[in-house]
């Protein structure tokens, strides 16, 4: 079916077939997913590739084709590199020798941005942020700034670091990845740098002088008191009371309404961090628990508990009996574990430690409660309490569905909580002591990383195969606990890249690109090619800022291909328009992965981005795009 569209004065503009009315309706609905945001941007993506294919727009046996695509490789092989440089403390002497320890607001937020940004143009976006999260808040404090007036400032430099190198950020391996098929090479790994660089440098700049002045005040949930559990007291169990021979999970079950929490039980001068559910109570026992001072008195009330000073002198605590506790056998229905699990799970002689954590996007905890992880019995850990966006979450904790951002106060063992942050993938906001820097180790994982990127830069091997290289050196040589090197990985970001290139290659391949690419051409920017290209950069911004940064490249590089064959010029500058625009999402927290991180920290609410971002956004479009004119000319 071919549909004419007209043009000015009835004349016939374009014909419309039906593959470019399949594929462009393929494309609308898939970029309405991604701004509904109710399904992860891989599933969305995964379902773009598959309609594609049952319209017959891709063929069946290339559906799969994309995830054997460079730039899906290489941003596999350089989150790997990055996890390297993460977890052998490489880049901690660096931030310490830059960071100056006695300098004022300017010299500190400057160093602390200018870091970030030269960080993310080698490593990933997300662990620079998570790297320097924690320096940013202790920062802040010796500055007497909010934490939200570092942490808004660092995320975006984070993100504008990530445009300067080939391997900063998967917008611009996937636009080297369209110059190749283009032109017949790809992009370089500095090629992105002479404008990158300027306007990573202009947007430190204007956010140091003047930009962090408008970052909206927030109550900080990493710098107050979280408010449930104020009072952390020591309650006995007396002969008279009513849960003698109740099991922890019964008692806890009638105090739930009341928003206290045990956290521990002490029997026989023995502390138990995270006692099983199943074990039985005994007279004489001390309950540990958390709770407002509404919450305290219902459960003493309810259960005949007395404070441990007024108990200790009436009661006497029971013989070493045997205890008729279940946990022998049984499974803990709200844990799922044994008991004996339960008691090797938590060490009873170390002293437990609090600690806050950001949840991070990949996070394996994103989506699921503290039931269903099994903090306790799994790992011997306490979720005391959980802040979101500045504010006290009114669900339960147990039964709450953990969100990227949200912040964790956790108790339990030290060693317990460093393996729960190293697999769980969240970020201490206290003091960096989990990991204990490797300086053999961390100068082995940057010299991997520095060979890699000397290997692109002087064209001695591919990127992809640079970097895989550098990745399988990472494995052998163990700079990457074998552990963590598939759990590296973004693989959400993974599949959307490797389902979203065929889709793209369908836009091209039916010629609805270049459809779309006339209409902005003749339309908007009226044959102008310097009003195309700032239409492709601002474009590519928005939807940058309201949908997956990598989805937003992918979709948009067939336009910037199609408006420059359009208009017989170099479609060099119409492609690195799509990797500035695709790196400058800073109006919303939802546009890139580092402004998700900062909501809870930070206190922030959805409207506070736009504030600094805005101002960021106009002043990116004014650098760049004379810049991409004399850089890459037309």
């Amino acid at each position: 079916m071919r549909i004419c569209v007209g043009g000015k004065g009835g004349a016939v503009q374009d014909v419309v077939t039906q593959p470019q009315m399949l594929i462009l309706g393929i494309m609308v609905m898939t970029m309405g997913l991604f701004l509904w945001g109710r399904l992860r941007h891989d599933v969305v993506a995964l379902a773009a590739l598959l309609a594609s294919v049952l319209a017959g727009l891709v063929p069946a046996e290339l559906a799969f084709k994309g995830f054997g695509n460079p730039a899906v490789i290489t941003v596999a092989c350089v989150l790997i590199l990055s996890r390297g440089l993460y977890v052998t403390g490489a880049v901690d002497g660096l931030a310490r020798a830059v960071l100056p320890r006695r300098a004022g607001r300017l010299g500190s937020m400057a160093a602390l941005m200018l870091l970030g940004a030269a960080l993310s143009g080698f490593m990933n976006n997300v662990g620079a942020m998570a790297l320097l999260m924690p320096v940013a808040v202790q920062l802040a404090g010796r500055l007497e700034l909010a934490p939200g007036q570092l942490l808004m400032p660092l995320a975006f430099g984070t993100i504008l670091g990530g445009m300067t190198t080939l391997i900063g950020t998967p917008p611009n391996l996937i636009v080297a990845g369209f110059r190749a098929e283009a032109r017949g090479a790809p992009f370089g790994m500095f090629d992105f740098a002479p404008v990158g660089v300027a306007v990573a440098l202009a947007g430190v700049i204007f956010v140091v002088i003047l930009g962090w002045r408008l970052v909206p005040l927030r109550k900080s949930a990493a710098g107050q008191a979280f408010e449930t559990g104020a009072y952390l007291t020591e309650l006995r169990v007396p002969a008279r009371s009513r849960a003698v021979d109740m099991t922890l999970r019964d008692v806890e079950a009638d105090i739930d309404k009341s928003g206290a929490q045990i956290v521990a039980l002490v029997r026989n001068e023995v502390r138990i961090n995270a006692p099983h559910g199943g074990r039985l109570l005994r007279a004489g026992d001390i309950l540990i628990v958390e709770a407002d001072v509404d919450g305290l008195a219902e459960a003493m009330s309810a259960f005949g508990l007395v404070l441990e000073e007024q108990g200790h002198s009436s009661e006497t605590a029971p013989g070493d009996e045997d205890e008729a506790d279940p946990a022998s056998g049984s499974v803990d229905e709200g844990e799922g574990a044994t008991g004996k699990e339960a008691e090797a799970a938590a060490p009873r002689d170390e002293e437990p430690v609090l600690r806050e954590l950001v949840v991070l996007p990949d996070s394996t905890l994103v989506g699921r409660s503290a039931t269903e992880l099994r903090l306790r019995t799994r790992s011997g850990l306490n979720l005391l309490a959980v802040s979101r966006s500045g504010r006290s979450p009114q669900t339960r904790l147990r039964a709450l569905k953990l969100r990227s951002g949200d912040l964790l106060l956790m108790q339990g063992p030290a060693e317990a909580m460093a393996d729960f942050v190293a697999e769980s993938g969240c970020v201490p906001m206290g003091e960096r002591d989990l990991r204990i820097p490797e300086p053999r180790m961390a100068l082995i994982a940057g010299a991997i990383m520095l060979a890699s990127v000397a290997l692109v830069a002087f064209g001695i091997l591919p990127a992809a195969v640079a970097f895989a290289l550098g990745a399988l050196a990472s494995m052998v040589l163990r700079t990457v606990p074998a552990r963590q090197v598939y759990a590296a990985i973004d693989w959400p970001v993974v599949v959307l890249l490797g389902a979203l290139i065929p889709v793209a290659g369908a836009m091209e391949a039916t010629g609805a690109a270049d459809l779309v690419a006339r209409f902005l051409v003749e339309n908007v920017a009226q044959g102008n090619a310097v009003a195309a290209l700032a239409v492709i950069l601002v474009t590519t911004m928005f939807l940058s800022d309201v949908m997956n940064n990598a989805a937003t490249a992918a979709v948009m590089c067939p336009v910037a291909l199609g408006i420059a064959a359009t208009l017989g010029v170099s479609p060099d500058s119409f492609l690195m328009a799509v990797a500035i625009g695709a790196s400058c999402a800073f109006l919303t927290p939802i546009g890139h992965q580092n402004n998700t991180i900062i909501l809870g920290p930070g206190g922030f609410r959805f409207g506070d981005y736009w504030r600094l971002g805005l101002p960021l956004e106009v002043l990116v479009v004014a650098i760049s795009l004379p810049l991409l004119l004399m850089v890459w000319p037309l």
